[in-house]
């Protein structure tokens, strides 16, 4: 039987820029595994077919399905921006677009994970970062793999938002380990697959300059 509370309470959202290709295997995944639950589709400006594409989607996934045009591309992380003030489910699930959920069973005790304490705020694979947003062992701050994490929305609203970054988390992550906010490990990469780097192989992220600086400063430990 479908989980009408969890449909009530989870709202999930992918953004796609120019991959329609690994959206359409991205959603139907999905929503072959949670036909209940909401999903925001969130196309970043694309001058492709994608919107054809999102709109075929949204008429043939099961469940509903919304999608938002974006005008431009305003990037990952203000696009999740976007997302996040717009949904007004307690819970928000994002997956990337080149993701494939292999099967059910993860929202259910992520958001239970989440419900549990006031102070847990996100839930998904957690790694750990240094104050540049690289993978460090001796990093300081524990971050939610955005390809497949679950946050709670009235704490996001507490903290600096997403923003245009290699980990568009980081910023917001900072802030929730210094308020006291935890990450709450869960091992979603048993249930859906991530095959990386989808978007930012073929389009890059867009950094310039200051991608190439935070690399270099970071191989000096500064």
């Amino acid at each position: 039987m479908p989980d009408r509370d969890l449909a009530a309470q989870v709202t999930a959202v992918v953004i796609n820029y120019q991959t329609p290709d690994l959206l359409e295997t991205a959603v139907r995944s999905f929503t072959d595994a949670y036909p209940e639950v909401p999903l925001l589709i969130i196309d970043n400006g694309s001058a492709d077919d994608s919107r054809a594409r999102i709109e075929a989607l949204r008429r043939d996934a099961p469940g509903v399905v919304e999608a938002w045009m974006l005008e431009e591309n305003v990037y990952h992380g203000p696009a999740m921006h976007r997302a996040m003030e717009r949904v007004r489910t307690p819970y928000v699930y994002f997956f990337d677009s080149d993701t494939e959920t292999k099967r059910a069973g993860f929202l259910e005790p992520m958001r239970e994970a989440l419900a549990a304490q006031p102070h847990h705020y996100a839930s998904g694979h957690v790694v750990t970062v240094n104050r540049r947003g690289f993978r460090d062992p001796k990093g300081t701050v524990p971050v939610p793999a955005s390809a497949y994490m679950m946050l709670k929305r009235d704490v996001y609203h507490r903290l600096p938002p997403f923003i245009h970054h290699g980990l568009p988390v980081l910023q917001n992550c900072v802030a929730a380990a210094k308020a006291g906010y935890a990450i709450v490990p869960f091992p979603v990469e048993d249930y859906v697959m991530h095959f990386g780097r989808g978007t930012a192989e073929r389009y890059g992220y867009g950094l310039g300059l200051r991608s190439r600086l935070d690399y270099l400063l970071n191989k000096l430990g500064l």
